[in-house]
């Protein structure tokens, strides 16, 4: 397991960002990289890859999906 960088990413937070410290503490390190815009995260999804998912999970049909009455 790494270690953390805590005196960087205070400071960042913290000083640079001005966070205060319970919103700083409350932050998961993605969001944070992310205000401070050292991630982009995922992109968004595209119209190809919607299509993608919906062959690769494609929804049951009608006759499947009803309950037994």
């Amino acid at each position: 397991m790494s270690r953390m960088a805590w005196s960087g990413l205070m400071q960042l937070g913290l000083a640079e960002l001005r966070l205060p410290p319970a919103v700083f503490w409350d932050l998961t390190p993605a969001e944070l990289m992310l205000m401070a815009g050292l991630g982009g995260g995922r992109p968004a999804l595209t119209r190809a890859g919607l299509a993608a998912l919906v062959a690769r999970f494609p929804d049951k049909a009608r006759a499947e999906r009803a309950e037994p009455e």
